[in-house]
């Protein structure tokens, strides 16, 4: 009678052991820069840019939402198709919330 249960090759171990995604210190280097990026959406509150207000912080929100969706929610590591389907996610919702919006007449001047 032989054992059917197979053993592990050392190269199946070591294939399990490999860290998918980004290491401590790039978790840490990443924390510090969306902290960096807050302090200065905060800072932009408190000081009068005129019209360039809501650009610049539109532009940080972008930065910093691609930020934690590529590293934080790993879509840069895993395969291109979990990426595709959360930016076509991204994208009807978007569309959503504008149509939803140009019913209130948000756009209007």
């Amino acid at each position: 009678m032989t054992d059917t249960l197979e053993t592990p090759s050392s190269q199946d171990e070591h294939a399990a052991d490999e860290h998918h995604g980004p290491s401590d210190k790039q978790f840490v280097t990443i924390f510090l820069i969306l902290a960096a990026i807050t302090a200065v959406e905060v800072a932009v509150t408190y000081i009068d840019i005129g019209p360039l207000f809501l650009p610049v912080l539109l532009g940080l929100m972008v930065v910093k939402f691609f930020t934690v969706v590529l590293y934080f929610m790993h879509i840069k590591f895993d395969n291109n198709v979990f990426g595709r389907l959360f930016y076509i996610g991204l994208g009807l919702a978007v569309f959503v919330y504008a149509a939803a919006l140009s019913t209130f007449q948000f756009f209007a001047g």
